[in-house]
């Protein structure tokens, strides 16, 4: 398990998980040249411009209401051809997806929304959805992070924590739901219940922990 140390890891220029899932598509794309990628959520649709760049096929998937603006975000940056907007309720990937079964699956937020056995059972849906040697890479919000100030959850097991975050840190980040929150080990098992093979974890400097699996 390693360390990085991502200035501010709620940027995503300097998510370094998402600079390992573009590296990955570079590597890819130079053997195969049809490079298929899920992103979810959407964001404001960055990463998934960058992968078009490196001319992958790209899906994002977002909550439908949002529809309308990702595809006019698409439109804006002169990739409407190769990035694909698909309806979900996040964190979970679309039911049906002309894009699947992909390379890279990039899920950047939401697992913290979900107790650990939906957690888990997300993750394993999500690595069927990839192909044999296709790489998830995910990032979730840190039990050691500053979210963890206070939070009531912090001194569960894993597989029993799901609680608010402490009425300070709810409001600074406006996250008013029950969220279970992960430490490094903590991923790392999800991951390996979930049927995948770990290659790597790391924990940033913020205290939020990422990793990359692979289907086998």
């Amino acid at each position: 398990m390693n360390k990085n140390t991502d200035s501010n890891p709620w940027a995503e220029e300097n998510d370094a998980i998402q600079q390992l899932a573009l590296e990955e598509c570079a590597k890819r794309q130079r053997i195969d040249h049809s490079v298929s990628v899920l992103v979810l959520p959407a964001g404001q649709c960055k990463l998934a411009a960058r992968f078009a760049q490196l001319d992958a096929r790209v899906t994002v998937a977002d909550t439908p209401e949002r529809q309308h603006e990702i595809e006019g975000r698409i439109l804006a940056a002169g990739h409407l051809g190769s990035i694909h907007f698909a309806a979900t309720e996040l964190p979970a990937p679309p039911a049906t997806d002309s894009g699947a079964p992909y390379d890279i699956i990039v899920l950047r937020r939401g697992l913290c929304s979900l107790p650990y056995a939906q957690g888990k059972a997300l993750i394993r849906e999500l690595m069927r959805k990839l192909k044999i040697g296709g790489k998830l890479f995910i990032s979730i919000l840190g039990l050691h992070s500053e979210l963890g100030d206070g939070y009531p959850g912090r001194e569960q097991s894993i597989y029993e924590r799901y609680s608010p975050l402490s009425p300070a840190m709810a409001r600074k980040y406006e996250i008013h739901h029950e969220v279970c929150l992960y430490s490094e080990r903590d991923l790392f098992l999800l991951l390996l219940e979930s049927g995948a093979s770990v290659l790597r974890t790391m924990t940033t400097t913020w205290g939020n922990v990422k990793g990359v699996a692979v289907r086998v």
